[in-house]
């Protein structure tokens, strides 16, 4: 098993509903979406050329298109 230097941890809830961001081991930040994800990295020095690779991102929980607490309402199926 590989360890890549950025993890994104499962959804959290939230308005909106957002993912911890570790590097290195190190809690860096929450991310909204997957540009969240770019930035952080880009703030560490790491050029991420393929999100899929699994040795450069783990994705814990999900994968790069999930964003939502599963079961939860989408926002246009709410009240």
């Amino acid at each position: 098993m590989s360890h890549p230097r950025i993890v994104v941890l499962g959804v959290q809830p939230g308005t909106p509903p957002f993912r911890i961001v570790e590097i290195d081991g190190q809690v860096v930040g929450e991310a909204k979406t997957v540009t969240d994800v770019l930035h952080a990295a880009a703030s560490f020095g790491i050029t991420v050329h393929d999100l899929d690779d699994p040795d450069v991102v783990r994705w814990v929980g999900g994968d790069k298109f999930t964003w939502t607490l599963r079961g939860a309402p989408r926002a246009s199926e709410r009240p």
